[in-house]
């Protein structure tokens, strides 16, 4: 018996041993900043992190942001539309999820639903997810976790070009360009991005109500023709060796074509096209106090506007123009005239330092000041909305014994609706030898109401009229999250098991309402079939389990990843005057990935990497209008570096998605599980051209802590 037990431990940890002989420690030596702001080894951060790096983005070749991130991770989930991205993440939606570009916020719709098509996934040199409420760090929006986007940094002397066009089934088109100037102190990087889709439709058949007559020819499409481009720019100076400015700007347009011609006019003919505008520009600098100590001080400014683009006479209502009157308020509208839905714009200001002490504690401290206005003449009751938090916060790292990192943080905010409010964070990491580490985490969150919720008023037309309503008496949401994990890391095996629990107070979500609860005006115009209203839900939670296995060899790598989510909220319910319970919209219970890739250099001019990746949901719960179907899909990817030249490389890409052909036709106007168009393919191709020579270590330092270098 003693033998047989023998022979059985020795084969489970052969592919172990072995592979400790075989390795690289590359992974282990990643460097993260998101958890705590500040640089830690992959291994030895504090706060638990997930890294999608750069080696398995190239591998996997996603076409967008939101497909990277349901293909490499089982923690998110996207409901994509012509409004934007609705990702959930650990059972919380996109209200509660944080997404930063090299450390600072993305901007977009105040109420969630950010445009992530905004984000170049060929301009992406790893992804940082840290899971949990990060308020005290980040501040509002921080209550599920932080995206942590960071991009490719070029660091030669020199001039470097690069163009990648990717072509696939329906038409899709996306095309990066990168130009990169370095000479001396100064440094230029340009970035541009086209994306376009002609869109595809899974079903014609739309959901109609019980009394109505089926339709089953719809020229509604699952996803709509769209079109996006976007130029940004960076300049920096490094003034002195320990000080770099710089200043950077973008612009974004969008358009997204509707059907223009059909049948049935209530369900699919449109009279307009949607159309964004967004702008950005930014200023700051950083000083290096030390070889970890700094500076950094950023201020910037967004814009995202949204409008109708018309594109035939219509009357619609403009309470602008009509300055508020609800009798009369249609105007007539011209092919190719555009009227404004939404103008959000946020200005920042944030200062940060960070200081070694004695007792190897390092000291993070900063103030930061946002505002936010809103400018939505027909979809917020006053027209505009306002709203301005300021904030200071401080963190401490320390080490009371070897081996155990402590990390406590604190931030107050002082909000103008909702005055001011403290939250804090406790997480520790205990090292037990070299590959086990164990942490836990508790912290709060806090997130005030947007002005979106406290004064939305919009009439949507689908399977009849939907009316949605804001609500002033909403309160803040707060949460407390708690979770332990343990890690094994050795070589090139990473095993991770981890545990949270997350409780929101107040959450805030859209509720279907009785009629009667509602403005009588407004029923008395819009006859809704249903009135929704944004409203505090009492006592929500989610608690799950995720697990992750993955192991690498020089040419080889598989790995899966698994969660499990659980979610709850009680909601009170006008018609029988008691409290419910009710899942929170969009979970799953299940949720899965797995994936095996494998690279040969055939010759110094040629190299191979092909990848087989699996992703797969149980059934995702719904309120109402349904629940979407469980689903699993399949991709196949293949990669040729094809050589280099003296200053010049080339790489091609090809693969198969969605293999099996997996398509929802769930009738339009009801929740889909997927919105894929089955099975597509796509192939790209990557040219990059460059002259120059590496810049010293001694010279240049990187800007921003979140930030990695490339080697070009």
């Amino acid at each position: 018996m003693k033998n047989w037990i023998a022979g059985a431990l020795a084969l489970c940890l052969a592919p172990t041993t072995w592979a400790q002989t075989v390795l690289r420690e590359d992974s282990l030596q990643e460097v993260v900043v998101t958890g705590t702001g500040t640089q830690h080894l992959l291994k030895n951060a504090p706060v638990q992190t997930e890294v999608i790096s750069g080696k398995m983005l190239r591998g996997y070749a996603g076409r967008s942001i939101e497909d990277i991130l349901s293909g490499l991770t089982a923690s998110f989930d996207f409901s994509e539309d012509d409004m934007g991205s609705h990702m959930q993440m650990n059972g919380l939606g996109n209200n509660y999820i944080l997404i930063l570009i090299d450390g600072k916020r993305i901007h977009g719709d105040v109420g969630g639903e950010n445009d992530l098509s905004v984000i170049d996934p060929h301009n992406i040199e790893k992804i940082e997810i840290v899971k949990g409420a990060a308020s005290a760090l980040y501040g509002s929006d921080a209550i599920a976790g932080v995206v942590n986007i960071i991009t490719r940094k070029h660091t030669q002397q020199g001039l470097l070009a690069e163009n990648t066009t990717r072509g696939g089934s329906h038409g899709d088109l996306r095309q990066h360009n990168t130009l990169v100037l370095n000479h001396g102190r100064l440094s230029s990087t340009t970035n541009f991005q086209l994306q376009h889709s002609d869109g595809w439709q899974n079903t014609p058949v739309e959901h109609t109500l019980p009394t109505e007559t089926p339709v089953i020819d719809s020229k509604n499409k699952t996803v709509n023709r769209h079109t996006n481009w976007q130029i940004a720019e960076r300049l920096s100076y490094q003034l002195t060796p320990s000080t770099e400015l710089y200043a950077e700007g973008s612009t974004y347009w969008k358009r997204i074509y509707r059907p223009q011609n059909g049948r049935y006019a209530h369900y699919d003919v449109y009279t307009y096209d949607l159309q964004y505008s967004n702008q950005s520009a930014a200023v700051g600098g950083k000083m290096q106090l030390g070889k970890q100590d700094y500076l950094s001080l950023d201020i910037d400014w967004n814009r995202h506007a949204y409008y109708y683009y018309f594109t035939s006479n219509t009357l619609v209502e403009d309470y602008e123009k009509s300055r508020g009157t609800i009798y009369y308020p249609y105007f007539p509208y011209l092919p190719d005239q555009t009227q404004l839905q939404s103008d959000q714009q946020r200005a920042m200001a944030h200062l940060k330092g960070v200081f070694t002490l004695p007792g190897e504690n390092r000291l993070t401290a900063g103030a930061e000041y946002r505002y936010d206005h809103l400018n939505a003449p027909n979809r917020v009751a006053d027209g505009t909305a306002n709203d301005w938090t300021a904030a200071l916060y401080v963190q401490d790292e320390f080490s009371l014994i070897p081996h155990l990192n402590i990390t406590t943080g604190l931030r107050l905010n002082d909000n103008q609706q909702f005055g001011l409010r403290l939250t804090p964070k406790v997480s520790a990491m205990l090292r037990l030898g070299a590959a086990v580490r164990l942490r836990a985490a508790w912290s709060q969150g806090f997130k005030t109401p947007t002005p979106k919720e406290l004064a939305y008023r919009y009439v949507r037309q689908m399977s009849g009229t939907y009316l949605y309503l804001g609500n002033t008496d909403l309160r803040p949401q707060t949460s407390n999250y708690f979770s332990l994990s343990g890690e094994y890391t050795w070589a090139g095996l990473s095993i991770t098991l981890s545990g949270y629990y997350n409780k929101v107070n107040n959450m805030i979500a859209l509720v279907t309402i009785p009629n009667y609860e509602a403005p009588a005006e407004l029923i008395a115009q819009y006859d809704p079939v249903k009135t929704r209203q944004y409203q505090n839900i009492e006592d929500a939670r989610t608690c799950g389990v995720d697990f992750s296995l993955r192991y690498a060899r020089k040419d080889f790598s598989a790995g899966m990843s698994y969660s499990w989510l659980d979610t709850q909220a009680n909601q009170y319910d006008t018609n029988h005057d008691r409290m419910h319970r009710v899942v929170i919209d969009g979970m799953a219970h299940h949720k899965g990935n797995v994936f095996a890739t494998w690279s040969h250099a055939f010759s110094p001019d040629y190299r191979l990497t092909a990848g087989l990746y699996g992703r797969f949901s149980s059934k995702r719960y719904y309120q109402i209008d349904g629940d979407g179907r469980a689903y699993n899909l399949w991709r196949l990817t293949t990669s040729h570096d094809l050589g280099h030249a003296a200053h010049t490389a080339w790489r091609l890409e090809a693969g198969i998605d969605n293999i099996f052909n997996h398509v929802d036709r769930t009738p339009h106007g009801l929740h889909l599980g997927t919105k894929t168009a089955g099975r597509t393919i796509y192939a790209s191709l990557t040219i990059r051209l460059n002259e120059g020579k590496k810049i010293k270590n001694n010279h240049k330092f990187n800007f921003n802590s979140n930030q990695s270098n490339e080697e070009d």
